[in-house]
């Protein structure tokens, strides 16, 4: 085992700078990635800055309606939190369908963000990967890439972004606050994350000793109807084959507005910006949603193995996108041929367990 030095943390302030004076250090929340990664030879801090204890740890009303989550907020909490469950739906489903119980209740918000891809080959020290060791190829394109991107990848890596919660911010539109040696910023949850390029090992545009204080959900997201699906190899603890966000705002059979984010299929939660403009004024058909979807999804480039992702998270977010512009109406994609009389629909209770949705034509191919 690499010997490592430790320091808790007691402010933000002096986190910031007690990681400063060790290059390399790392910040340690809940653990629940970055020990694994440690164990693994992947991750090698000489240096750990405990930060666990900090006073981020509330969920807060901000002045114009929206909620302001601390950085060390457990997942648990803030998927049980009343306000969250009852203005930000698809924000609780989302963290209830991550991890299991136990890593819930050690995960936090700001690690949630942070954590990183759980390609094999990034896991795995003994073979190269542009992410951990930038220049060494990318041997997932060629390999076992089944789990892996469809959307924004590279030739330097296709790995994807693990996290279901980040999926539900950035459909909410939310904010990420940083502290650093140079002050406070504020970055979008949308460009927070970042797409491979040629530069695969920066995962985030976070920059050297930045500690993320706080997530901003804005009041404009608040109380619309919203909800998350996910579709996995098992029903439970298991990372995203490929995931929906929505909120949608339809009036008189018309979308008012719509956000809609994929997890599963790229670098980064992917913010669905074309389907939204396809859909914003227009109908809330199921052939308008059905069309705006594959219009945004024509930018896949799917891999070999993995073009079952495709046809997957059209259909998650049809079903979602149906079900929340009419809660009583059949979720039934019509273009599916296989769909041959109505199905009961209707969104779980925010405080439900997850489930395994598995849409109509995903051509999975379990092993």
């Amino acid at each position: 085992m690499k010997s490592f030095s430790y320091e808790r943390a007691t402010d933000p302030a002096q986190a910031v700078a007690l990681l400063s004076r060790h290059p390399g250090a790392r910040f340690l929340g809940g653990g629940t990635n970055l020990v694994d990664l440690m164990k693994l030879g992947v991750e090698t801090p000489g240096h750990l800055v405990d930060i666990a204890r900090l006073p981020l740890d509330r969920v807060e009303e901000t002045a114009d309606g929206g909620l302001l989550i601390g950085a060390t907020v457990r997942n648990s909490d803030l998927a049980a939190d009343p306000a969250v469950r009852t203005r930000f739906p698809v924000l609780s489903q989302a963290l209830l369908a991550g991890a299991s119980g136990q890593l819930r209740n050690s995960a936090t918000t700001g690690g949630n963000l942070l954590q990183r891809t759980r390609c094999p080959y990034f896991q795995d020290v003994t073979k190269p990967c542009n992410k951990r060791r930038p220049g060494s190829g990318c041997p997932a394109r060629e390999g076992a890439h089944r789990d892996l991107a469809v959307l924004g990848h590279s030739e330097a890596c296709v790995a994807t972004h693990p996290s279901d919660m980040a999926v539900a911010l950035a459909a909410l539109d939310a904010d990420v606050l940083l502290l650093g040696p140079d002050g406070e910023r504020t970055v979008p949850l949308t460009e927070f994350h970042r797409l491979p390029g040629d530069r695969p090992d920066r995962d985030t545009v976070i920059r050297p000793g930045e500690l993320v204080t706080a997530v901003r959900l804005p009041a404009s997201a608040a109380g619309l109807p919203s909800a998350y699906r996910k579709a996995r190899d098992r029903a439970s603890y298991a990372f995203a084959l490929a995931s929906a966000a929505v909120a949608l705002d339809v009036r008189d059979g018309v979308v008012r507005d719509v956000r809609l984010a994929f997890g599963g299929l790229a670098h980064k939660p992917w913010r669905a910006t074309v389907a939204e403009a396809a859909l914003r004024g227009g109908p809330a058909t199921a052939d308008a949603f059905r069309h705006a979807v594959e219009t945004e999804l024509a930018a896949a480039r799917p891999l070999r193995d993995n073009g079952f992702k495709v046809p997957m998270a059209r259909n998650l977010a049809v079903r979602l996108l149906t079900e929340l512009a009419d809660p009583g109406a059949s979720a039934v994609d019509p273009a599916d041929p296989r769909r041959s009389g109505p199905r009961p629909t209707g969104l779980r209770p925010t405080n439900a367990p997850p489930t395994d949705d598995r849409p109509t034509d995903d051509r999975r191919g379990d092993r």
